[in-house]
């Protein structure tokens, strides 16, 4: 053990030395010391929390399927006319369509369409969309067209565009009262003529070839073989070249294809014989008239509607 002199060095004193009371309260001292200092390292005072907040609250568990719901984006409301697919007179709109291809094979102009289905941009259509192809009120069942296989690629052009006109036709009047009567009572009696004066190139048909060909010369004259209205002047038909479609009454409908040049607008009315159009090679690579009848929109072979010569 220690003492300290006077100048306070410590200098060193035997335990035997000591007085033996002396020894004993040095050894309880030694003692309480020790268990004092290994209480403190092995035990630690409690943590009290001073600022206790309330617990968390916990959201309720979301079912998947409503999660995958909420994430997912909403539904595309259903197409104008969906409720009809599949319904006579009416037709569900494929890729690659265009306004002028379906009224041309349903036997109607391609404005009264658009009219039936409020389209405000003739131009737009979508796939899946139902249009009505026959007017409001007709029975869709006596009236519906068949189908025509492997028609020509539309080609998407404004339908509203005006053609060139080559020339100016003589001006025409209105169809008179008669003819409408004649034609309202029976649609198949049509006084019906020739488009050119040159012979058959090419007959009908059905699968390759849905009308007559007539070979020519650039410039030479097409005609209206019966009276009606122009209802398509335009090259808007991928395959067709400058093309005319007249519509004659509620069943017939002619067109004349690969013009060099159109003699008339859309709209106007012609008479039986009128020059509509000179012929020309527009995407053929011959010159030629490519004349069509359609009888309710399907093609029909135009040697058994036309006279004798």
């Amino acid at each position: 053990m220690y003492r300290t002199t006077q100048s306070g060095r410590p200098f060193n004193v035997p335990c035997h030395t000591m007085p033996s009371s002396l020894r004993h309260l040095f050894v309880l001292v030694s003692t309480s010391l020790l268990l004092s200092a290994c209480g403190t390292s092995l035990q630690r005072a409690p943590v009290e929390d001073r600022n206790p907040q309330s617990p968390k609250a916990v959201a309720p568990a979301v079912p998947a399927s409503a999660a995958s719901a909420a994430s997912a984006p909403d539904a595309k409301p259903p197409l104008p006319g969906a409720e009809n697919a599949g319904k006579p007179g009416y037709y569900t709109v494929k890729p690659g369509d265009a306004l002028i291809r379906i009224a041309l094979d349903n036997g109607q102009t391609w404005r009264d369409v658009a009219k039936w289905n409020n389209l405000e941009n003739p131009n737009r259509i979508e796939v899946g969309q139902v249009l009505r192809v026959v007017p409001p009120g007709v029975d869709a069942s006596a009236v519906t067209a068949k189908p025509i296989a492997s028609a020509p690629k539309v080609e998407s052009r404004p339908l509203d565009a005006k053609p060139p006109v080559a020339a100016a036709s003589a001006p025409v009047a209105p169809p008179s009262s008669n003819t409408s009567a004649a034609a309202a009572s029976d649609d198949d009696n049509l006084a019906w003529g020739w488009p050119v004066a040159q012979p058959i190139s090419a007959g009908f048909d059905e699968q390759r070839n849905k009308g007559l060909d007539f070979a020519g010369k650039p410039g030479d004259p097409v005609l209206a073989v019966a009276d009606g209205r122009v209802v398509y002047a335009g090259s808007g038909l991928r395959g067709y070249g400058n093309l005319v479609i007249i519509k004659h009454n509620n069943t017939y409908l002619t067109a004349y294809a690969h013009n060099r040049a159109m003699l008339v607008e859309q709209d106007q009315v012609v008479r039986k014989g009128q020059r509509i159009a000179e012929m020309g090679s527009t995407e053929s690579d011959t010159v030629k008239l490519h004349f069509e009848v359609r009888k309710l929109g399907k093609p029909v072979d135009p040697a058994k509607l036309l006279p004798a010569r």
